[in-house]
């Protein structure tokens, strides 16, 4: 089976670098981006993701607001989409909701709550 491709896309080079080291631990192939601009090239391009974590809170356009912005598009709308927030769980729940997305997962999150959560999601399309 091919690894499954994950973008993270985070404004936090060590929340990056910590997602990277819990996916690619868990046996992802791990793709990153610091705003919802730069994950484009990857989520538009010939290789997209089979998976998106996105943080809540990203410069210039909020994680939510592009997970509902891919939702609504034809071409990207089955991407699935984990937000990645330190905000309440209700709050993340609402948010997780109103934009489209497949779940949440709160910050600091655990390496192996991480991998469980992707997977998860990836096993329950």
């Amino acid at each position: 089976m091919d690894k499954k491709r994950i973008l993270v896309v985070d404004d936090s080079e060590i929340v990056l670098a910590m997602a990277r080291e819990a996916l690619e631990g868990g046996g992802f192939e791990v793709v990153t981006a610091l705003s919802a601009k730069e994950a484009d090239s990857t989520i538009f391009s010939n290789n997209p993701p089979d998976l998106i974590v996105m943080d809540v809170m990203l410069p210039t356009l909020d994680g939510d607001k592009k997970a509902r912005m891919l939702k609504d598009n034809g071409q990207t709308k089955k991407i699935p989409i984990l937000l990645l927030s330190s905000k309440p769980d209700q709050e993340l729940r609402r948010l997780s909701i109103a934009s489209g997305s497949e779940g949440y997962i709160r910050k600091p999150f655990g390496h192996q709550l991480m991998v469980d959560k992707v997977r998860e999601t990836l096993l329950g399309l």
